[in-house]
């Protein structure tokens, strides 16, 4: 190959680097950096010093870290069984009907997040509307709020449209007539539903699990509003180090370093799977 060729080679090659350039720096500075920041301080004491107690007085947090698995587990199946037959209802719809539906699951995603877990603090309140209705039917209240339930359904309400979304994109790609062709072949709706519709939507299935589990698990905002002083969850913990009087950001920094292993195990067995399933369809 002759010099000029090469030349124009690096040439286009530059070119087409360059539209990266900004994405490159984005992720330098507010990903590589931070993540950088996390480790140094989780490894180290607040001389600066190597040490892995940090790591080891992490592991004093398990079980609250179990917890927050656990109701993040529930609120991400609770969501794909309410989100799933909406998703397949609005993939289904055409035209003005198919944008009013999205528009409203996207609705809540135009008010602040705290905005939206204070509005349900006041229906599940002791004294809140809910209770004031079941009091208006002469019944007993119930007691909803500083509860894992009240936590759960914090989730749910935050994050399914989160789930909605990749689902309703991956079934709108699932066309008409291969509904109509398993008809013709004689399957009934749950054929239809468990043989067909169900593992052509799994890519959607795996990333609105991701999309819901990763944030649910972290949360701090809805345990602390929602579950009260008795359901701390993970994030509770990392903010008090941070925020709190009990200012450690070395311990913040190793139980968020356990946490994102935690969540990339997770992302990773969710990928193996979404792949063996696609290897699966293909073959």
């Amino acid at each position: 190959m002759s010099n000029t060729s090469l030349t124009k080679s690096r040439k286009s090659s530059t070119l087409q680097v360059l539209p990266a350039l900004p994405y490159m720096l984005w992720l330098v500075v507010f990903i590589a950096v931070p993540l950088g920041l996390v480790l140094f301080f989780a490894l180290t004491d607040s001389s600066g010093s190597f040490t892995l107690d940090n790591i080891v007085q992490a592991g004093e947090h398990m079980q609250v870290l179990l917890r927050s698995i656990k109701l993040a587990a529930i609120a991400t199946f609770l969501c794909v069984v309410l989100a799933y037959p909406l998703a397949y209802i609005i993939s289904r719809r055409n035209g003005f009907r198919r944008r009013t539906l999205l528009m409203l699951v996207m609705l809540p995603m135009w008010m602040n997040f705290l905005l939206r877990t204070y509005a349900w603090m006041t229906l599940l309140e002791n004294n809140g509307i809910i209770n004031r209705f079941i009091m208006f039917l002469g019944l007993e209240p119930v007691h909803m709020i500083n509860t894992q339930g009240a936590v759960i359904l914090g989730m749910i309400y935050n994050y399914i449209p989160f789930m909605i979304l990749p689902l309703y994109t991956t079934m709108a790609k699932i066309g008409n007539d291969v509904i109509e062709a398993a008809q013709d072949l004689g399957a009934n709706s749950w054929k239809i539903v468990t043989k067909v519709v169900f593992p052509l939507s799994l890519p959607g299935v795996s990333s609105g699990i991701t999309m819901v589990f990763v944030p649910a698990v972290s949360t701090f905002i809805i345990s602390k509003m929602l579950g009260g002083g008795t359901n701390q969850l993970i994030g509770d913990i990392i903010d008090l180090q941070f925020l709190g009087n009990t200012y450690n950001p070395n311990l913040g920094s190793a139980i968020s370093l356990v946490l994102m292993v935690v969540v990339l195990l997770c992302m990773s067995i969710m990928g193996n799977m979404d792949d063996e399933t696609m290897g699966g369809r293909i073959l």
